[in-house]
């Protein structure tokens, strides 16, 4: 008779699931066998097991390394009710309590411990950390390491000396947004020495993206959360003012809404963000510049009320939303004051360089917000990734393809602007500049430059400024027009659009994207369930969570509960099969549970579900 299998009875028994996700058997085994290893997977991919469940198979301490004081609480609380021995080591933590886990980290009696790197690279504290038997580091965030991700932290480069303390101890880097430049940053600056490394697909096929014209973006924000009943959600804005503004305003509209930024006391933002986990209030209005780092799998929409910086931190935001798999909504309301007003900020930057990165960012940025092809093709191919499907059914963009229209004349207009204002004048000028020669503007540059004395001068009156804008940046993504990354953003012809110009070839543009109906339809990862049991069932959770005052995620996530609402488990044996049940849960919540379906199917007749998730 076959041995068992320790890792596939490791993943059943404590974690409740009878398969890995992709990748996350390999990152397992590697680490296992001792070696250092890059993993690149999606929010929601399953990044935390790849070293919780080894830490439980070998002998010794995982260290995780995480820049998430606020979560590390939630993570070692989720652990503690699979039955996990996990502590974390942080500033919230009273002299008293953390003199408690050092004597329990002495004895041995933990598996896991996570600490934040400025607590970490401590002298005193690395000198004890010797002690400990460390068996593997996981680098949680590992992007965090590099000055060309988005949230570069500078404490993230001093763990590179942990290779020269823990030569021997295998190191696990883990991130969910890194472009290919800042994977090699993280090698290098981590010091893995000849990792496996694996990337995992951006896609994340139960989220849907839509970008709305901002119009009235509160009561754009008010409708779409009216119409997720209770759901929970994020709106990311770009100021604390903001934050505060929307949060307040959605309060008194009877909404349960808390703001989330850096200008809160460390104790108000712990009070917002457990209130939010704990699904006490509906919504929570952050910062972008702030950002949220939260382990809640129930977000089931992530609203923009202001364009982000950058299309990683777009994706790293809009990966909070749908964490369990379940269908979940991304919008974004875009303007081009957006654009205008973050032009601003970068303009206000010392550092030239620093500007010339963030303008390119902010130019990808508004390239996805104003393309006509698939959203999810061009946020996959921002990150290496070719989508290979001409549809994804998960976009405005492919639920209704924008219009077109014969842009050819409009076309020939802007080149031959652009063209005529370098010839006159030596050098290029901003899609403004060249908006307001077309539309026969009166101000001090064109003036000063002559430019009203050109045959193109008005030449585009029947169009309004911002209608040019629109079809600049277009003939930008086109590739017709190149676009510096400089303070003044001067657009020139690139060799296509010369030869377009020149030839008069047929141009087809697409109308600026519209507010539209949104379809009805089945949505991947869709768990068709009993929803009448499925509220029902969140009750019971929310009254466990309570008595064990913690987050209503950690007894169970919404994927249990449908699966539960779905399958109708009346025993002990039933029970054990619900994905997410390992046997700690089993004997924990079990019953709870059962009473409340037994109830129900006395009331009501039990309905029948396909077997199939969309």
């Amino acid at each position: 008779m076959a041995s068992p299998d320790p890792i596939q009875q490791c993943l059943k028994e404590t974690f409740g699931y009878d398969s890995f996700r992709p990748l996350q058997r390999e990152i397992i085994e590697d680490g296992l066998r001792g070696l250092d290893v890059f993993a690149l997977l999606p929010t929601g991919g399953g990044k935390s097991l790849c070293f919780q469940l080894p830490a439980l198979i070998r002998s010794g301490l995982t260290i995780v390394v995480s820049p998430l004081i606020a979560l590390m609480k939630d993570q070692v609380d989720a652990l503690h009710a699979s039955g996990v021995p996990a502590t974390f080591l942080n500033s919230t933590l009273a002299a008293s309590d953390a003199r408690e886990r050092f004597r329990g980290l002495h004895r041995g009696q933990f598996k896991l411990l996570y600490v934040a790197p400025e607590r970490l690279m401590l002298p005193h504290f690395l000198e004890t950390l010797q002690k400990w038997n460390v068996s593997q580091i996981a680098i949680d965030e590992a992007h965090c390491v590099s000055e060309w991700g988005h949230d570069f932290r500078p404490e993230y480069r001093q763990l590179a000396q942990l290779r020269d303390l823990f030569p021997g101890v295998p190191v696990l880097a883990l991130t969910a947004t890194a472009t290919e430049r800042v994977r090699e940053d993280i090698v290098e600056h981590l010091r893995l020495i000849e990792p496996r490394t694996y990337v995992a697909s951006f896609n994340r096929p139960n989220l849907t993206y839509r970008v709305v014209p901002k119009a009235k973006p509160f009561d754009q924000t008010l409708e779409l959360i009216r119409s997720k009943g209770n759901e929970s959600g994020i709106v990311y804005c770009s100021s604390r003012k903001t934050a505060e503004s929307v949060a307040t305003r959605l309060e008194e509209a009877g909404i349960r809404a808390k703001p989330y930024h850096a200008g809160l006391t460390p104790e108000e933002r712990a009070k917002n963000q457990d209130l939010f986990l704990r699904d006490k209030t509906r919504v929570i209005c952050a910062t972008i510049a702030f950002g949220m780092g939260i382990n809640k799998p129930n977000v089931r929409y992530v609203l923009h009320y202001d364009l982000p910086k950058n299309v990683e931190g777009y994706y790293q935001e809009t990966g909070r939303a749908g964490r369990d798999g379940l269908p979940s909504e991304c919008v974004l309301l875009f303007s081009a004051g957006d654009v205008a007003k973050q032009t601003a900020f970068i303009d206000e930057k010392p550092d030239p360089a620093e500007q010339r990165l963030a303008r390119n960012q902010l130019q990808q940025m508004v390239h996805f917000a104003e393309c006509a092809a698939c959203r999810r093709a061009e946020l996959l191919r921002y990150f290496g990734e070719d989508f290979g499907e001409d549809n994804c059914a998960g976009c405005d963009n492919c639920l209704f393809p924008r219009e077109t229209f014969d842009g050819t004349l409009a076309t020939q207009k802007f080149l031959s602007c652009v063209y005529r204002v370098r010839q006159r004048s030596g050098f290029g000028f901003g899609l403004n500049h060249i908006t307001e020669v077309l539309t026969g503007a009166e101000t001090d540059n064109i003036r000063k430059w002559g430019h009203a004395e050109l045959s193109v001068y008005g030449i585009g009156r029947e169009m309004k400024r911002p209608a040019w804008q629109s079809i600049g940046r277009e003939l930008v993504r086109l590739g017709y027009l190149k676009q510096s990354a400089e303070r003044f953003a001067t657009v020139d012809l690139t060799q296509e659009g010369l030869q377009v110009l020149k030839e008069r070839r047929s141009v087809t543009l697409t109308k600026p994207v519209e507010a539209v109906e949104k379809k009805t339809r089945s949505r991947q990862g869709e768990i068709a369930c009993d929803e009448v049991l499925f509220d029902r069932l969140r009750l019971v959770r929310r009254r466990l969570a309570d008595e064990l005052n913690v987050p209503a995620y950690i007894v169970f996530s919404d994927v249990p509960l449908r699966e539960m609402a779905r399958l109708y488990p009346q025993s002990q044996d039933d029970f054990a099969r619900i994905p997410g049940v390992g046997q700690q849960k089993l004997r924990d919540f079990a019953e709870p549970f059962l009473d409340e379906i037994r109830a129900h199917l006395k009331r009501n007749t039990p309905l029948s579900f396909s077997e199939t998730r969309g």
